[in-house]
């Protein structure tokens, strides 16, 4: 038995489906492809307890001997593709930078080389000062 659509009905169906398509495939690619990695605020990284995280700085040298948050590993962003396997995957790590757009890229590099536990301090060392937490230049 051989079923035939109206072409005009056939029409109707299809306008009528593909906006709920279209936010359907919408919805799958916002689910299956998110960031990777968490947002955090200084808050967070300062209240942080995990005895084996890591915090990296990922700025350059002069803005890490300018003042860094005490016990952050330099990584610079510039050289972070090169040097992914330094990072452990098996380990929270928190990424700051000055003011929380070079930590965002670098969340998305290590996300994406299957790291993790990645946490983005938002804000940077921007929001770490502004929140009344020190810095070294050890």
């Amino acid at each position: 038995m051989t079923v035939t659509l109206d072409p005009r009905r056939a029409w109707r169906l299809t306008r009528r489906a593909a906006p709920l398509a279209a936010l359907a495939a919408l919805l799958l690619t916002l689910t299956a492809c998110g960031p990777g990695y968490k947002t955090v605020s200084v808050q967070d990284l300062k209240a942080a307890s995990e005895p084996n995280r890591i915090v990296l700085d990922v700025r350059e040298p002069y803005e890490y001997a300018a003042g860094h948050i005490a016990g952050a590993e330099l990584l610079p962003l510039s050289q972070l593709q090169a040097r992914l396997d330094e990072v452990p995957a098996d380990r929270p790590v928190y990424v700051y930078c000055h003011s929380g757009n070079r930590s965002k890229q670098a969340s998305e590099i290590l996300a994406k080389a299957g790291k993790k536990d990645i946490r983005d301090v938002r804000g940077g060392i921007i929001a770490w000062e502004a929140a009344g937490y020190s810095v070294t230049k050890e």
